[in-house]
């Protein structure tokens, strides 16, 4: 049998390792805690006996449970090895930082703290042993697929970048164009453990993937925008043939707009409170540098349309872009003041913007506000790229945590529609908690480095999405 008949008889077992995989570690976890639990604090609290721990074990398994799912501590063979790493430590850290609050409250006194820090330690060592040892069987059992990359006249340079990326799962072995014979694609497919069809014209698209579909081929499909308006439809299934209803109303129902105007308040609010100590020590460090302004204001988009004044602490000299204009820096820009590479590194430059949610400028969670002379370029090279501006601008968004810094604008603004369609108040709920996960990944920010990247959006008059 050759390579790929082999991958594909293992091909059937993946999802029970990736469950063993994810069983292991959990219990293993559990059991760490449960040990500290025993040793270091139940012995002190009385009001807990054989079912009561039977009770808090639980509790720690269903918080590890959910968090790990939130910020994908179990996306085993998905996730890069110190990225699997760093969601679960972000997940152990919280996960054991709220049970030492429990603790605390249980018994009603302060309670020493170390176990609880030491168990933290050793769960770090044991889930860099484990990423370790499963990312070594995952490659020996699925290795790395080879795949056809079908385009259209242009190469897909940037999907081309970010999948050979992960060198662990994929690799490219053959590009062709989609003018070339469908059958004469297929036939060549059939060498490869896939295809990955790019953003082609939509009606060769439909055919290559239904003759993948017939010849059991695995696909890899670019969604273009029309398809994240449709996959975030409603499905009626009040006729003998499926419906798919898309509502299309402009931006929010009312009831949605009120619930998200209240959380922004509520929870604007009491970040203000929070980080306050941090606003009056950045205001300090910036003044002390070159005694200029504490704030910066730009100009940006938000609902409809609107321009207004975005708050956020310097970080570069005073009258950064008087010469160059609006270029986006890099992290070695000589524009940065010294603090200013602490604040944009861990994105406290963007605290003030609390300011912007309160007045009503911006929400919490939304896409990202632009530049009213970058947002014209874009428009022009992509007119759907105003669909954004159907809701406020945020914060933080769904384009902000599943794309990087280097995500182009036409793949940012997929990732916003998909917000804007599937909008709720749990997913912005959800979308706050994950945000803490990103703020020191290096993926997020990848392609800052050198001054940014090339956004094909803001340099080729030409870029349209194939119909």
């Amino acid at each position: 049998m050759d390579v790929k008949g082999k991958r594909s008889r293992f091909e059937q077992y993946k999802r029970i390792v990736k469950f063993l995989g994810s069983l292991a570690i959990v219990l293993l976890e559990l059991a760490l805690y449960y040990f500290v639990w025993m040793n270091y604090y139940n012995r002190n609290l009385s009001i807990f006996w054989r079912r009561g721990n039977w009770l808090i074990a639980g509790e720690y398994v269903l918080f590890l449970l959910v968090l790990h799912r939130m910020y994908g501590g179990l996306k085993v063979g998905i996730y890069k090895y110190w990225t699997l790493v760093y969601s679960h430590m972000i997940t152990l850290i919280a996960v054991n930082a709220f049970f030492y609050v429990q603790i605390v409250l249980f018994d009603k006194r302060m309670h020493n703290p170390m176990p609880l820090v030491a168990l933290t330690v050793v769960d770090f060592i044991v889930v860099v042993a484990w990423a370790f040892a499963f990312k070594k069987i995952y490659a020996a059992l699925f290795p790395k697929k080879k795949l056809l990359l079908v385009h259209a006249d242009k190469p897909m340079f940037h999907l081309m970048g970010r999948i050979e990326s992960r060198e662990d799962k994929y690799e490219i072995k053959e590009t062709i164009r989609i003018q070339d014979n469908v059958e004469e694609i297929i036939r060549r497919a059939e060498q490869y453990d896939g295809v990955i069809i790019g953003d082609i014209p939509a009606c060769d698209r439909n055919e290559l993937m239904k003759h993948c579909y017939a010849n059991n081929i695995r696909s890899y499909t670019v969604p273009k925008i029309s398809d994240i308006l449709l996959r975030t439809s409603v499905e009626l299934n009040i006729f003998d043939s499926p419906l798919y209803l898309s509502r299309n109303i402009d931006g929010l129902a009312w009831d949605q707009a009120f619930a998200k105007r209240m959380e922004d308040i509520l929870i604007s609010g009491i970040m203000l409170l929070i980080t306050s100590p941090f606003f009056l020590i950045i205001a300090l460090l910036i003044k002390c540098t070159d005694k200029g302004p504490v704030f910066y204001t730009q100009q940006r988009l938000t609902l409809n349309g609107k321009v207004f004044p975005i708050y956020k602490f310097r970080t570069m000299v005073v009258d950064a872009e008087k010469k160059s204009g609006p270029v986006k820096a890099g992290d070695k820009d000589p524009r940065i003041l010294p603090v200013g590479h602490f604040l944009r590194a861990t994105r406290l430059d963007e605290l003030p913007q609390l300011l912007n949610i309160l007045k009503g400028d911006m929400s919490l969670v939304g896409p990202r506000p632009e530049r009213p002379e970058l947002a014209e370029i874009i428009t022009k090279n992509i007119p759907e790229f105003s669909y954004r501006l159907k809701v406020k601008a945020g914060l933080t968004g769904y384009a902000q945590i599943y794309g990087k810094y280097c995500t182009t604008s036409y793949d940012k603004l997929k990732l916003d529609l998909t917000y804007i369609r599937n909008y709720s108040i749990w997913m912005d709920l959800k979308l706050i908690l994950m945000t803490p996960k990103v703020l020191f990944m290096k993926e997020s920010t990848e392609g800052f480095e050198n001054g940014g990247f090339e956004d094909p959006a803001l340099k080729d008059p030409d870029l349209k999405e194939d119909k």
